[in-house]
């Protein structure tokens, strides 16, 4: 792990994109992650901005409906948070979405089948 930013607010917007990165591999909106939380659409978008603190409590209920640790949303800090997602990071994020978004079930085996066989293979 990199060394860790003592600016609260890119600390913050590490968070959030965090929140951001897993509601988009679960294939949810920020409207559907509000409403599981018991929050508002306009504070989850201001929590995935890093515009509002997010408290503990409210971080364990959000890791709790994105099913990760609490841990997860510390992976990876660095200490330049203000970086773009890497290319990878966004090619994963949009490969999440756009499988999230097809309807039929046999499509979607096939295409997880192509990953793990493309994976096993490697480089």
């Amino acid at each position: 792990m990199a060394k860790i930013s003592t600016d609260t607010q890119e600390l913050e917007k590490h968070v959030g994109q965090r929140i951001r990165q897993r509601r988009i591999m679960l294939g949810l909106t920020q409207q559907e992650l509000a409403r599981m939380v018991g929050i508002t659409y306009q504070q989850a978008h201001k929590y995935e901005r890093g515009i509002n603190r997010i408290s503990a409590g409210r971080l364990y209920h959000v890791a709790n409906v994105l099913q990760v640790d609490l841990r997860y949303f510390f992976d990876d800090l660095q200490s330049d948070e203000s970086e773009e997602l890497s290319r990878r990071e966004r090619m994963r994020l949009d490969l999440a979405r756009n499988f999230s978004r097809i309807s039929d079930i046999r499509k979607q085996e096939a295409i997880a089948q192509l990953a793990r066989v493309l994976a096993e293979r490697g480089d």
